[in-house]
């Protein structure tokens, strides 16, 4: 059992909590997260890269000049690569680079990511993340009351616009709701701030899913 402290926005500890490793899956696999690391990494590019061939690129299809008896070196026709204005050699072409992994397998990853956090100590629980207005200045203040220095995933049991709106001016922190929790996300931060609420409806989430 791993024993999770949960803090006011003051940064006092208020209330705790004990999970269980097997609610993640019991250990950190560490293939099946590396995968899935890929998979996200691989999903972010954008392969619109591409250069004209030289049957894409203008110019006449016509010999410059006979093969031999001119004493210059032989060439083809002028759109080929080592003319200027000619084709690229090896032209890009526009691909796709996304991956695709089974649900269930995404799901055993996230949990991996999760366990591997919980286990070096880089979950912060809050009790609550409600604001009246947006104000970067009190979320600020929250994160630094949690001692939060590095770069943080915000966890949210649904989408809050006052609390997105505070966290978007700060670096290296982003907002999601606990239903959009992947891998990926969770490895690129150093620390994962849960709600109360949100780390709950994880935790009762098989509960859910088997009724």
């Amino acid at each position: 059992m791993i024993d999770l402290s949960v803090y006011n926005r003051d940064g006092q500890e208020v209330d705790s909590l004990k999970v269980d490793e097997s609610v993640f899956g019991g250990s950190v696999r560490y293939p099946l997260l590396k995968q899935a690391i890929v998979m996200y990494q691989a999903n972010k590019r954008i392969g619109t890269a591409s250069t004209k061939s030289r049957g894409m690129v203008v110019g006449s299809t016509r010999k410059l000049f006979r093969q031999k008896g001119t004493g210059n070196a032989r060439v083809g026709n002028i759109r080929t690569g080592k003319r200027v204005g000619g084709g690229v050699t090896f032209a890009k072409v526009a691909r796709d680079f996304r991956k695709r992994m089974p649900k269930k397998q995404r799901r055993l990853a996230t949990d991996s990511a999760i366990l591997s956090k919980l286990l070096s100590d880089n979950v912060v629980v809050i009790d609550e993340l409600n604001f009246e207005k947006p104000r970067t200045a009190d979320f600020a203040g929250v994160l630094d009351n949690l001692r939060i220095e590095r770069s943080c995933l915000v966890t949210i049991s649904s989408v809050d616009a006052n609390l997105c709106k505070s966290a978007g001016n700060i670096p290296k922190v982003i907002v999601i709701p606990v239903a959009q929790l992947n891998a990926g996300d969770i490895c690129n931060h150093s620390k994962i701030l849960f709600t109360k609420e949100a780390f709950l409806s994880l935790l009762k989430r098989d509960e859910v899913s088997e009724n």
